[in-house]
Order: structure tokens, then sequence, then C-alpha cells
């Protein structure tokens, strides 16, 4: 004879198949992760390669004042632009705090006569640090400005007979030890969380429907009035949760393998070995996070009376595995043993070493597993004592 458990569950499913809201949610949303990732992506890469390759076009006060200093931006397809309404840096700073302009150049009215002597010439970048998108077109500015200075000093010192390493009693060569699966992180260190939030929102509408729906409806009383225990029906309807979270997770994971070629890395040094096998890994590490959404939405969802109302405060519950990714991606801390006990960073760090082509500590992932199953069961052990008050039927 099957299990009750089995035969709620087999009945949770098949009825929710049926919905095509429930269909149409465990379809599009794992789809529409990937293709939002790819976009914002390939946006990022290009705005990067466009800013450090592309014909770059500065507005340029005072350009007549450096005409070398024009002609040396210019072979470094740095191309001045005339602003006769910016007439003074106070109106640059002006036109970029309104948006009119991303950057400007200024070059100062003594410019001529302080570069042939001691005096430093002075040269003004106009810029506004809040914007991200000309962060890229200051950087390439400053670095041409900065070779066009040293290059400058090195001439001067060798036509006074004076060897230019004098002004570098230091040389700072650089080891990068990265690899560009390694590199790729750093595009790539989002995944997780659309991972998270697909799997999360493929059985939030099952666990709705299953418990306040049910108390909406008035179906829930006469179903556990039925010679079966509770716990046995509460528990047939988180696996019904749980196989709804994980088929979520596993189209999400197959959408990423069919887009993630997609992406232009390799144009930024970086590449990604994200296909089938490390797909099925993320599956495994990933797949702990079912089971204990479910029996969180299944507690929550216990002292709401309505549809509407627990959605709503489920609407909550996908912000908390946000939170330990965001704190990851700040800290841009390492998988270690005292950190596995967190359900979601722990997979969040395990999923980055997937994309790194990095070997997996079996003891981390044993932690990470046993510690989210082990917060699942505390939260289901919860939601069947819950569910034996006479209260879950008013």
């Amino acid at each position: 004879m099957r299990s009750p458990i089995w035969t709620v569950c087999a009945k949770e499913i098949l009825e929710t198949a049926r919905d095509r809201r429930t269909i149409g949610s465990l379809v599009v949303g794992p789809l529409i992760g990937p293709l939002i990732f790819v976009v914002l992506m390939n946006v990022m890469v290009t705005q990067t390669l466009s800013s450090a390759e592309d014909r770059l076009d500065v507005p340029m006060l005072g350009a007549e004042r450096a005409p070398n200093l024009v002609a040396f931006l210019l072979a470094r397809d740095i191309h001045p632009l005339a602003a006769p309404e910016l007439g003074s840096v106070e109106a640059a700073a002006d036109a970029v705090a309104a948006g009119k302009r991303d950057l400007v150049v200024a070059i100062d009215d003594r410019f001529a006569e302080d570069f042939g002597t001691a005096r430093a010439a002075r040269v003004t970048l106009v810029f506004d640090r809040s914007k991200q998108r000309a962060q890229g077109r200051v950087e390439r500015v400053r670095g041409a400005l900065g070779a066009y200075g040293q290059e400058i000093g090195t001439l001067r010192l060798v036509a006074h007979g004076v060897d230019a390493t004098l002004l570098r009693p230091l040389i700072v060569d650089d080891l990068d030890v990265s690899t560009s699966a390694g590199r790729s992180v750093l595009l790539l260190g989002t995944l997780t969380y659309f991972l998270l939030f697909a799997t999360l929102t493929g059985g939030m509408h099952l666990a709705i429907d299953t418990t306040a729906g049910e108390r909406e409806r008035k179906s829930l009383e006469p179903l556990l009035t039925l010679p079966v225990r509770r716990s046995s029906l509460l528990l047939g309807k988180m696996a019904a949760t749980i196989i709804y979270m994980l088929a979520a997770l596993a189209l999400t994971l197959a959408a990423y393998v069919l887009v993630m070629h997609r992406l232009p890395l390799e144009k930024l040094a970086m590449t990604t070995e994200f296909g089938f096998r490390s797909a099925v890994v993320a599956f495994l590490l990933l797949a702990p996070i079912a089971p204990l959404g479910a029996a969180l939405m299944t507690v929550i969802a216990s002292f709401t009376r309505t549809y509407r109302e627990a959605q709503t405060y489920l609407s909550f519950v996908l912000i908390v595995p946000t939170l330990p990714v965001i704190y990851a991606a700040i800290t841009n801390v390492e998988p270690a043993a005292k950190l596995m006990w967190i359900p979601s960073l722990s997979q969040h760090l395990l999923v980055t070493t997937v994309i790194k082509a990095q070997p997996l500590d079996p003891l981390l992932v044993a932690l990470s597993a046993g510690s989210t199953l082990a917060f699942a069961a505390l939260l289901a052990l919860l939601a069947a004592r819950l569910y034996r008050r006479e209260a879950i039927l008013g």
C-alpha cells in the first residue's frame, strides 16, 4: 500500500499541474532569469569594451594651449571636442552635474607658460564619480594624461643628462595568479542569486495554495478529518512543493547551460566551463534549499488565512536568500567550514567554486548540505506542530 505522504504528494502535483498559472510560472520563470542575466552581462561587457577600445570624444577647454598633448591623445584614439558653450571650469562642472556631459578636460590658462618651466602644468578632469557609466572613460583619459606626463618627464631628464631610472627607486611587478575561469566570477557572481530565486518561486504558488489557499476555500477542514495523520498530510504537501522547486531549479540550470556560451567573456580574457557537468553539480549543491524553502513557506503560510495574505508575506521570503549572497559579494569571502552552516551563503560559495573550475572540498559540501537540511527538518517539525492546532481550521 502506498504511503499517505506520497498519495498526498501525487494529488497536489496533479492538481497544481492542471493550473495554467502554475505551469506558466514554472516554465516562464526559469527562462526569464537566464535571459535577463545574459542581456545584463552583454551590456556590461559591451560598455567595458567600448570604454577601453572605441574612439572616445571628450569636450576639451583650451586645447589650443597644448597641441602636443592633443596629438598624444589623438594617437590613443581620444579626440578632443570643441565646447564653446563651456567657457570655464565652473560652466563645465555645471554641465557635468546636470548630466549634459560625462567628462570634460580643462587645460589651465597658464599651461603653455608653466609647461616649459620648473612649475607643473595643470589639467583638470571634470566628472561625476557617482555616474558609473563615466568611470571607464575617466580612467582612460586619466591614464593617457599620466602617460604623457611621465613621457615628458623622462625626456627632460635625458636632456639634462640624468638617468630617468633615478626617479623609479621601486619597481612593482604584477603577478596575477587568477585564471580565466576565476576572473569570470567577476561577472557571473550573481548567478547563484538567480538560481536561488528561481528555486523558491518555482514552488511558492503550490506552498500557498496547499495551505492558505485551502483554508480560504474551506477545503482544509474536510481534508484534516480523514483518517490520516496530519503530519503525513503536511509532509505530502511539502514533498510536492519540493518537487516543483527542484523542477524549477533544473529548468533554470538547463537554460543557463544553453545561453552561457553567448556571453562574450573571451573578449575580457575570461572563460567559463559551466556546461552540463557543472550544471549537475550545481543542482546537487543547491537541492537542499528546496526542502528548506518549502518548510519555511509552509510555516509562514500557516499563520495566514487567505491566498493574497500568504503571497504578501512569502514575497519577503524571497529576499532572505539574497542577503548572504550580497554579503559574500561585498566582503569577497572564500569558502570556509565556519560559513557552511549558513544556508544560501554556503551554496553560493560552493557554486562560485564550480564556476571557477576549482575542486570542491567534500567536507564543505557535507557541512553545507547537512546544515541546510537540518534547518529544513526543524522548520518541518515546527510546521507539523502548528498544523496540530485546532486554530488552523479557524
